[in-house]
Parts: structure tokens; sequence; C-alpha cells
């Protein structure tokens, strides 16, 4: 197993080697030889792309699905980020995924026709392969909505031209469908490397069977035809929140996996292979493949930090939120004398009443932009566009060279993990409308009970804060996912998408997501509210607008000009 983990993490190294990309270097079509495909240990070797794939924290300098994206109400991105505004030419998802796609399907054709292996071998990789299908298309109907299903390895025949390359677009529903039967295989069939949490086994495709599910059933649940999109169905919802529910059980009934002590160590650990809350991660390791994000949130380059937003998200230690609880508010820091003589602010206090989880995302002293902190003695200044540091993924005994350069960094990157599964689980129980104490007890019960808080019960206090028109367990789940993975996977965005709630990302009509730390006087460079609070807006950062079309991409033009049966564009986008 440790040779297919250093074989896919030189397949990862070489995709991201200047501008070339390993499909530049060996073909797909180049697999397509007969000749290959003869034997396990090649089908092995070509399906260990599939993990390479897989972004993590990034590869080399390029950015990943952690803490990177920023179009969401969590981060105050160092740089303006907003909606989609216009068709595009071309599309890197789009591209990328059929990419993928057919990378999947060279291999589930070839390897029926493989004689050495035996039917259960065979239907092993077969299961990896849909696996990886269903998660590329998925990806496409996340994105774009109706999608081309393409479950064949294309040519240029006639007969391929007009089933897909020149087809209409399918109804999201249906390709939905087909995802979940080929989750549904997969599940069945994968029966290799049961006890590997960096390869593909039964769980992994358990525990992506459970966030596609959760995903298809909350959006069916809160979609709405209002906004262009198909009316809400209950009876598809409750089918896939089910099947969410079920492939949680099953992994949470197996006794390889448990909570790992320390919740950051989840994500600055040089070596996951003994953390028994991974199920996948991506291994990293200097010499083969690294990453950059620890330098992007340590070194001079300014972070984006948390926003005000997701600050006032996080619980008091009595377990309520900012409007109902009786301890102190107060979220001013301590005013004291940096290493280079300007004051700063100590927040070592106010986070002392909050949730512990907020002091492993955050530094202890605000990061000013003009008024920096250096976090480790090398004088290099950090600073931070909303004041909050972004500190969850440092690890400080680590020596500093391989954290504040670019390319250096090799903690390695959780791909799924037990957290997601109890809080998919406990989501689908509180949508399905059957939640239990025992249900929440055995699940996000666990997480609060890692890190000193109070549990959740099924009948929490309201919260005034709660703008999503849900109830009162939904809402504090729905915190409990946020406060759990904050910069996780660009969890958030996806997760405003399917409740529905993609207005949250309004900076007009929620300007808070645009603040960040109370500086008052100390503010440095920063703009500051009348209030002392760090706001972006008042400076020339730009307004974020919410558009319903927002919900899904356009289909991009380069695309619909080599294939018009791919129009109508998605709603809102024709015009």
């Amino acid at each position: 197993m440790k040779k297919n983990i250093i074989i896919s993490l030189m397949l990862s190294s070489a995709m991201f080697i200047g501008c070339d990309n390993i499909l530049d270097k060996q073909p797909l079509d180049s697999f397509t030889n007969d000749n290959f495909w003869t034997k396990e240990a090649n089908v092995e070797m070509y399906a260990n792309y599939f993990y390479a794939e897989w972004t993590g924290y990034g590869n080399a300098g390029g950015s990943g699905d952690f803490y990177y994206p920023t179009l969401n109400d969590n981060q105050v991105g160092a740089s303006f980020t907003t909606f989609t505004k216009s068709v595009p030419g071309n599309s890197g998802t789009w591209n990328a995924c059929y990419t993928e796609i057919r990378r999947a399907n060279i291999m589930i054709e070839k390897i029926p026709g493989i004689s050495a292996m035996d039917d259960a071998t065979k239907n092993n990789w077969i299961g990896i392969a849909r696996l990886y299908r269903a998660w590329q298309h998925y990806c496409l109907v996340r994105t774009f909505g109706d999608c081309v299903w393409v479950d064949k390895a294309l040519d240029v025949t006639a007969e391929d031209k007009e089933q897909y390359l020149y087809a209409a677009r399918q109804d999201r529903d249906a390709v939905m469908d087909h995802i979940l039967e080929d989750l549904n295989f997969a599940v069945a069939n994968i029966t290799k490397n049961a006890s590997s949490r960096t390869a593909y086994n039964a769980a992994v495709a358990q525990a992506m069977k459970a966030e596609i599910c959760l995903y298809e059933g909350t959006f069916c649940k809160y979609r709405s035809s209002a906004d262009g999109q198909k009316a809400a169905d209950p009876s598809r919802a409750k089918k896939y929140l089910q099947e969410c529910k079920t492939a949680c059980e099953a992994i949470m009934g197996k006794s390889m996996y448990s909570l790992n002590d320390s919740y950051q160590a989840n994500y600055n650990s040089v070596d996951l292979a003994g953390n028994t809350e991974m199920i996948m991660y991506k291994k990293y390791q200097t010499g083969l493949l690294t990453h950059s994000l620890i330098d992007y949130t340590c070194s001079s380059t300014q972070m984006s930090g948390l926003s005000k937003a997701a600050f006032d998200s996080y619980l008091f230690t009595d377990g309520l939120p900012k409007a109902t609880t009786k301890m102190d508010t107060n979220d001013h820091g301590v005013p004291f004398t940096g290493d280079d003589k300007l004051q700063k602010l100590n927040i070592e206090n106010v986070l002392s009443t909050r949730d512990p989880r907020l002091a492993v995302q955050i530094d202890p002293v605000i990061l000013c932009p003009g008024n920096g902190y250096t976090r480790f003695g090398d004088g290099m200044v950090s600073t931070s566009s909303s004041g909050y540091g972004v500190y969850k993924f440092d690890n400080s005994s680590i020596e500093t060279i391989k954290r504040n350069q670019t390319s250096s960094n090799e903690t390695d990157a959780p791909i799924f993990w037990l957290a997601e599964i109890y809080l998919d689980y406990a989501e689908a129980c509180a949508e399905l409308g059957d939640c239990t104490q025992p249900n929440l007890d055995k699940s996000v019960n666990l997480l609060r009970r890692r890190v000193g808080m109070p549990d959740m019960t099924v009948s929490p206090q309201a919260d005034p804060a709660n703008n999503m028109g849900v109830s009162n367990l939904i809402w504090e789940i729905r915190r409990e996912r946020r406060v759990e993975l904050m910069y996780d996977k660009n969890d958030r965005y996806w997760s405003l998408i399917r409740w529905h709630q993609l207005d949250k990302l309004d900076s007009q009509k929620y300007p808070e997501i645009f603040k960040g730390a109370w500086v008052g006087e100390y503010n440095g460079d920063a703009k500051v509210d009348a209030n002392g609070y760090i706001d972006v807006a008042l400076g020339d950062y730009g307004t974020r607008i919410y558009n319903p079309k927002n919900y899904l991409e356009p289909i991009p033009s380069g695309q619909s000009d080599l294939n018009p049966n791919l129009l109508p564009n998605n709603y809102g986008w024709d015009k």
C-alpha cells in the first residue's frame, strides 16, 4: 500500500509541474491498448490516479478545497470574490469532469476482458471506477444542473455523436438517479483495502454516498420553481435522505473509525496514518508532493480571514448563542504592545468564553492590515483581511522553513472523515423529521463532547438569529456543521446551495459577511465602521449582489457553440 501511495503522489506531482498536464504526457487513448489491460497490477496502477486527483490542500503552489474558496459567508476574501456575472467561453469544471468521466469509463469497459481476474475482483475495480464516475457527474450536476450522462468511453462514431457528443442535456434528477446506481454498485462490490485510509474501499464509497445523497435530499426538499428550478419534491427528498442515513449508519457501525482526541490534529498533522477519524486522507511528502496552505495562512501574504458573521455563529461555553447567553458577549480585545512597538489587541479573553473550536480557527491576536502579528520568530508579519488570522492548519512543532515557504508544506489533508459522517447523519435525521436524542448522542454530541461543549437536545432554545425559516433543531445542526467544517471543502457554499439559502452571500443584505474583528483605534490600514469593526466594504472592495440565477453556473459558450443542443442555457443566463 505504501508503494501505491508513492505512485499516487507522483501522479499528483506530475499534474502540477509547470503548465504541463499529465494528459499531455500520457494521453488517455494510450490506456485503450488491450496489451495494458491484462492483469490486476495494471488496473491498480491506472486506478491510483483516482486517488491522486483529490485536490486536498492543493498541489505545490496551487490552491485546494480547504480555506482557498471564499465565495461564502465564513471568510472575507483577501481579494473580492463574487458570483459569475456573464457566460464564460469555457469552464474548467466542465472540461475536467468530462475528462475524468472518460478515464473512468475506459476502465469500466476494459476490465471485463481481463481473463486473469475473477468476477469479484473485476467488480471491485469496476466499483471503484463507477464511484469515481459518480463523483464527476455529481460535480457537473451541482454546478450546471441538467447535463449529459456519459456511461461509455466516447469515440467519434456517428452513434456516439448522436447519443452523447451532440446530445441534449438530461434532466438533473435523472442524472442523479444514475449517480445513485453507480454509488450503490460501488458500495456492494468494493471489497479490497478495507483497512486502508489512503485507498478506495467500501467505507469511502459509503462516505461519498452519504455526502451526495444529503446534497440531493436537501436540494430537492428546498428547491423552488420561483427561482427557475424544479418545484420541491418531498418524496424524492425523503428517498435520498434515507439513503444518506443508511450510508452513515454503515460507517458508524465500523469499529475501526472513532473520533480523534484532537480536533485540530485532523488538519495540521504531518502523518494522518494513525488517525482513527480518517476514512480517506491525501498524503503529502517532501520530495514527492507538497502544498502551500500553511504558507498562505502564516506568511506575509494577507489571509482571507474569518468573517464577523462566522465569528458570531459560535456558541458560548454555556451552549447558548450570542442573543440568549447570560455570559459576557464583549468581543473587544485587550491592548498590548507588540515587538514592533505598535499597539495590538489580544483576544484570548474573548475566545475563552466561546466554543473552543473558535480558538483553533483563529489567532489569539488580531492581525490587522497595517498592524500585523508575527506568529513565529522569523520577523515575517502576517495580516488578515478581517483581522482574524487563520490558525487551524498551522503546526508550531514543524520547523519554520516547512511552514512559511511556498510548496514546502507536507501536512496531510482529510478527504472523508468521521466528523462529516456524524454531521450528515444528524442532518438527515432532522430533515426526515424523526430525529431522537439517541440520534444526536451518537453523532453531533460526540463532536461537542470532544471540545467540552454542552450536548445538543432535540428541543433547543430558539435563536433570534435564525434567518433560514427552519426549525430550532435544524438551525442548530446547521450551526454545528458550519463551525465543525469551517474552511473545509467549500462545504459552506454548497450547503447554502442545497438549503436554498444562497441569498445569505449578498453583502448588501447581510453586511456582516464583509466585516471582521473589532479594532477601534488600533486599525492600522483597515477600514472600520462606526462601531470600530473592520469593514472591507467601506473601501473599494466591491459589493456582492445575489441573483437567483446563481444557483447554477451557465453552460459555457464554447461548449454550446460546439453542441447547440446544450441550449437553452440555465435560468437567467440566456439574456
